[in-house]
Order: C-alpha cells, then sequence, then structure tokens
C-alpha cells in the first residue's frame, strides 16, 4: 500500500506540474501576441487632442516646461497620460490594448489605466533594484537566510545542558517574539545608531546612502528577528528526533557535535521545512512594516503616489501584488513539501 501510494503521489505531482506549465506558457504566449500587435508610444501620442499638441509644440521652444508626458507599458497594455500645469491644468490619458487605443479619461478605463500606471511605479519600473517588489524579494530572502543560519544556534543553545548558554538563548527568543517587530525597527534605526553615535546613512558614501543605510537596518532588524522564530521551528525539528537516535550514536562513541551535526540536524531538516517555508511568506507581509523608514519597498511606494496623487485606488494594485507575490511562494513551498513526502 505504501508503494501504491508513492506512485499515486508521484503521477499527481506530475499532473498538477504539468497543468501549472501549460498556464504559465499560455500566458506567456497571450503576453508576447498581445505585445506584438498593440500600438506603439507614437500612435498613443497621434491621438492626443489638438489644443495638447500644441501645447507640446509650443513647449519646444520654451524653457519652462508645462507639459509632463508619462508612459507605462506591460506591452500587452500600455497606458499614456499628457498633462499640463497652471492655472488652466489639463489631463488627458489613454489605453492601449489589443492594438486599440481607448481614452481614459473616466469610467472604467481611467481605473484601468491608473492601475497600469500604480502597477508599473510600484514594481520600481526604470528604478535601480532597491525599489518596488524587487525590494521586497529581496530584504526577505536575505533576512530568512541570515535568520535561518542564526537559528540553528540559538536553538542549540536554548537545548543545551549548559544553564548560562540556554538561558542566554532563551532569553534572546523570548525578547524578540515577545515585542512588536515595529518597535524593534525603530530601536535599530534610530535608538542604536544614537546609544552608539553614528548614522546608518554614513556608512556609505554615495548617492544612494539613506536608503542604503534604512536598507541595512531594516535587513537587521528583520534577520534578528527571523532568527527567534526560526530558532523555535528548529528546536522543536531537534526534539522531535526520536532520542534512541542520540543514544545509538552515544554508544557509538561520537560527540555531541558530531550527533548533531551527522544525525539529529540531517533528520530535522526535511520536518523543518514545512514552518520555515510559512515563516517565509509572513516574512513577505511583514517586510512592509519598512515603510516607517521610508524604505522604498511595494507598500512605501503606493504610500507615496497615494499623497502625490490624493488617490487611494493605489492600494489595490498594491494589495494585488502581495497576493501574487504570496501565491507564488505558496505554489513552490507546497510542491517542496509535497515532493518531500513522497519518500516519508
Amino acid at each position: 500500500m505504501n508503494i501504491i501510494h508513492r506512485i499515486v503521489n508521484i503521477k499527481a505531482w506530475k499532473h498538477t506540474t504539468k497543468t501549472a506549465a501549460i498556464i504559465v506558457m499560455a500566458a506567456v504566449a497571450f503576453i508576447i501576441i498581445f505585445s506584438a500587435i498593440n500600438a506603439s508610444q507614437e500612435e498613443m501620442m497621434n491621438n492626443v487632442s489638438d489644443q495638447m499638441k500644441q501645447t507640446i509644440e509650443a513647449e519646444k521652444d520654451s524653457t519652462r516646461k508645462r507639459v509632463t508626458v508619462t508612459y507605462n507599458s506591460f506591452g500587452f497594455i500600455k497606458y499614456l497620460s499628457v498633462s499640463t500645469s497652471g492655472a488652466s491644468a489639463t489631463k488627458e490619458a489613454y489605453i492601449a490594448f489589443a492594438g486599440q487605443i481607448y481614452p481614459a479619461n473616466e469610467g472604467f478605463t481611467r481605473f484601468t489605466g491608473l492601475m497600469v500606471n500604480y502597477t508599473y511605479r510600484m514594481l520600481g519600473s526604470g528604478e535601480n533594484i532597491l525599489h518596488g517588489v524587487k525590494l521586497t524579494l529581496l530584504l526577505t530572502t536575505l533576512s530568512m537566510v541570515i535568520g535561518a543560519f542564526l537559528s540553528v544556534f540559538l536553538a542549540l543553545g536554548k537545548i543545551s545542558k549548559n544553564l548560562i548558554i540556554s538561558k542566554l538563548c532563551s532569553a534572546y527568543i523570548f525578547f524578540f517574539r515577545g515585542t512588536p517587530l515595529l518597535i524593534q525597527l525603530f530601536v535599530v534605526y534610530f535608538a542604536v545608531p544614537q546609544i552608539f553615535g553614528f548614522a546608518w546613512t554614513g556608512l556609505f558614501q554615495n548617492p544612494e546612502a539613506v536608503y542604503k543605510g534604512a536598507f541595512l537596518a531594516a535587513l537587521i532588524a528583520f534577520s534578528l528577528n527571523s532568527a527567534a522564530y526560526c530558532a523555535e521551528i528548529v528546536r522543536a525539528a531537534i526534539q522531535s528526533i526520536d532520542k534512541g537516535q542520540s543514544e545509538a550514536a552515544k554508544a557509538l562513541s561520537m560527540t555531541y557535535g558530531q550527533t548533531m551535526r551527522t544525525v539529529i540536524i540531517p533528520q530535522s531538516i526535511r520536518r523543518m521545512i514545512p514552518p520555515l517555508c510559512n515563516e517565509f511568506v509572513m516574512m513577505i507581509k511583514d517586510v512592509s512594516l519598512v515603510f516607517a523608514i521610508s524604505l522604498m519597498d511595494i507598500t512605501t511606494i503606493s504610500k507615496t503616489i497615494m499623497t502625490s496623487e490624493n488617490n487611494y485606488l493605489v492600494f489595490l494594485p498594491a494589495l494585488i501584488i502581495y497576493l501574487i507575490v504570496t501565491a507564488i511562494f505558496t505554489y513552490i513551498f507546497g510542491k517542496i513539501e509535497k515532493r518531500l513526502s513522497i519518500y516519508e
């Protein structure tokens, strides 16, 4: 029965993987085809009203900039807005989809155009790597890697027979699990530099020192917090291994370090993976707290756009981006868990 169960699981896993691959290929084909037939920026500009065209032409001979052109392209769908400043400010917006150009000044097309514009800006298009969703994923991944590494030592320290080490590790875990992550971020970013007399921006000598300093502070805060939560996961996984394994290793004259390194930890890794994957997904959402130190992640960029344009619709694409990102990682981690469970 166990063999039959394994075969069924393998077939189901292959079928699901094949279905997912087909969906992805269909989506890619859709994007490529609709991008190829879609209107260009020049064609979209040709739809601008004659009055706006005259204003654009007049600006070429003027030193004062009055016209702002915004062009956001995802290939299969594009957004163009042309606006003027001053007492008689006007704005025209258009979206291009499937080779057709539609006015986006009101109604559903306006909503669609705004979603394209906001999503484009939140993804960090045209910016460096420390922007938008790229920053969210980078900060999450680095924090989890560092936290998982530190958690092994914290978990081993907590279950150590050395009372001092055990109490210190337990106190660390209790502190970071018992205090809000936002307050921890504030302490690292604001309080620590004040105590030790330095500035995070002073650690970098370039135009992006402010953002890199904030990123480093956030990385430290999230890594320390992640280490505390991952330590409990590692500890539970280690202690779930039958004690007979340790006794057998001891009977073979293996030291405590050898037992942990070659017997206990390798067996407990598979038991750690599901909760560690869950912690990674939770960290993706927790990283949104960096808006409090003005680090330009998805949340901060959406808040900035909302403030500048006074439009709360910007939070809708932010919500969808977070949902898509977490869904992708949840799917990947689910596959990893099923793959490992095949051989149990």
